[in-house]
């Protein structure tokens, strides 16, 4: 069994689309059409990123121990990822580099999160 997708709650879905269009943009990922007010984003065989409002009606949050990494190609990427998310309302949680930080290869990464408090990070491998 693999992911298929995964949605991420928005109290407002059209104001989150600037700062999902630009992150999600960074490492690859497309958004279709709003439908019924979901917005869903697609990259080749990757699992879809849908942003939507809670089915519950209760106000959307962000977990607390969950976090969405993306894979990014590169370091560039990784980097585009963080600026974009920083630059449209997202608070940073890491910036760009290896992990642990005295690494000189291996995982590389950036933390951030959403308007609504969802924990994301893009990342690469070397």
């Amino acid at each position: 069994m693999t992911i298929g997708y995964i949605t991420l709650g928005a109290p407002d879905v059209e104001a989150a689309l600037p700062f999902y269009d630009a992150v999600l943009g960074a490492v690859g990922y497309a958004r279709g059409p709003l439908d019924g007010g979901w917005a869903f984003y697609g990259k080749d065989d990757a699992p879809g990123i849908g942003i939507c409002k809670p089915h519950d009606g209760q106000a959307a949050r962000g977990g607390n121990g969950v976090m969405i990494a993306f894979k990014a190609d590169s370091f560039d990427q990784v980097k585009a990822a963080y600026d974009a998310a920083l630059a449209n309302g997202g608070t940073d949680e890491g910036a760009p580099g290896f992990r642990p930080a005295e690494a000189t290869s291996g995982f590389y990464g950036a933390y951030f999160r959403d308007a609504a408090g969802n924990k994301l990070c893009a990342f690469t491998q070397t």
